[in-house]
């Protein structure tokens, strides 16, 4: 790996980020703190960052956490602004919840407890009690029953090879299931061809999927109506992937036996079927150290040379060094974006030694490798290329 470079980075952090995390910034080349004026990178975890004016100096920023719907995205992809989020770090801990949810829905654990909470009296008369009114509680056991998973990336795939070894049956739906995702797939998991044979087929149903304008009320009054009765729906991802006023009608209807949601709202309080938790999905220690580390190692890398893993506007892209000077150069997906560089280059007579370039979406992004310096009027003239949105020179300092 190369040498760092002598500029110090400045991290301003807008949550506790777990320290495991922090100490893999060297101190010698970052200052990282809640209170870090013009940032080179932003990490966050639940900060809303919407309404926040980010500072022109950010570079990049990094999420400790899958979700970014708190991260203006929108407004980064205008800046060529990276913003990376933690994918799968914190998959064991949303997997252990959805199994929990699971069994304490399948056994009416909450209502149990609750009437359990409010006997009186001594040995004799409390067990007389509970076992008069535990009749009211019976549950119905996983084994052979079917788990409908809908969104099949890290953490549906864990719920799927839980599920399984439960002696349950899965059932999945994925339109946009990556080809990785699919390898890692059990073969035991069965497709469904749309959300709704998915409903139509399953005893449970567990949601994985980001939200995004396509699945915003990915669970609507149309969806409902295809569950069976007495469906057990969980909701472990976003709370507006689900319409709150389906599901309560889906409730009165029979079609949903109970709501479990990480999400609690004013419209689920206090009803009798549903079940909500303070958004415990990530909440362990283990699962805040595996996203800080991995998000921090993201940013390092992209700071120090132009490497992207794991962003959500960006393409992934490795480069490994083969000469001291890099530019990195993000811009919009237009043609002949690619050529304009090469040719500011080639008229400041500078030998391209590599070069990457990849694209995702609106977005593309060059990383360059040349032979010797580049002058600062090369990287201002390829700045100002129509559709150019951020050039950054990256070079490795002398020792």
């Amino acid at each position: 790996m190369p040498e760092r470079a002598h500029k110090i980075f400045r991290i301003l952090t807008l949550n506790q980020i777990s320290p495991l995390g922090l100490k893999l910034f060297d101190p010698g080349h970052y200052k990282v703190g809640s209170d870090t004026a013009e940032p080179d990178a932003i990490l966050v975890r639940s900060h809303n960052m919407l309404d926040m004016d980010i500072p022109s100096s950010v570079k990049a920023i990094g999420r400790a956490g899958a979700g970014t719907n708190n991260v203006p995205v929108g407004a980064m992809n205008l800046r060529g602004v990276p913003v990376f989020n933690a994918p799968g770090a914190n998959a064991n801990a949303v997997k252990e919840l959805v199994l929990a949810g699971l069994l304490i829905a399948s056994r009416n654990l909450i209502p149990a407890i609750h009437f359990t909470e409010k006997l009186e009296g001594d040995n004799e008369t409390l067990n007389r009690l509970a076992e008069n009114g535990k009749k009211q509680f019976a549950g119905t056991e996983l084994p052979g029953r079917t788990l409908g998973i809908v969104g099949l990336g890290a953490i549906g795939r864990l719920v799927a090879d839980a599920a399984l070894r439960l002696g349950m049956k899965v059932m999945g739906y994925d339109p946009n299931i990556t080809v990785d995702a699919a390898w890692n797939l059990s073969s035991e998991v069965r497709r469904a061809e749309s959300i709704e044979a998915l409903l139509r087929n399953s005893e449970f149903v567990t949601l994985h999927v980001p939200l995004v304008d396509s699945t915003r009320h990915l669970v609507n009054r149309q969806v409902v109506q295809s569950m069976r009765n007495s469906t057990i729906l969980l909701n472990f991802s976003r709370d507006g992937i689900v319409d709150e006023n389906a599901v309560l009608e889906g409730i009165e209807m029979g079609k949903i036996k109970y709501y479990v949601s990480d999400f609690p709202s004013e419209k689920l309080q206090h009803h009798a079927r549903v079940i909500t938790l303070p958004h415990l999905g990530a909440s362990t220690q283990e699962a805040e150290e595996n996203c800080a580390v991995m998000v921090t190692r993201q940013v390092i890398d992209y700071l120090e040379n132009g490497g992207i893993t794991n962003a959500v506007n960006f393409p992934n892209i490795a480069m490994e060094r083969e000469s001291p000077y890099r530019l990195a150069v993000a811009n919009a997906n237009v043609p002949n974006m690619v050529g304009q560089i090469s040719t500011a280059m080639a008229k400041a007579g500078l030998n391209i030694h590599t070069m990457g370039n990849k694209s995702r979406g609106e977005m593309a992004y060059t990383l360059v490798d040349v032979d010797s310096p580049v002058p600062q009027e090369t990287i201002d003239e390829i700045a100002a290329i129509k559709g150019v949105l951020n050039v950054r020179y990256l070079p490795i300092p002398a020792k």
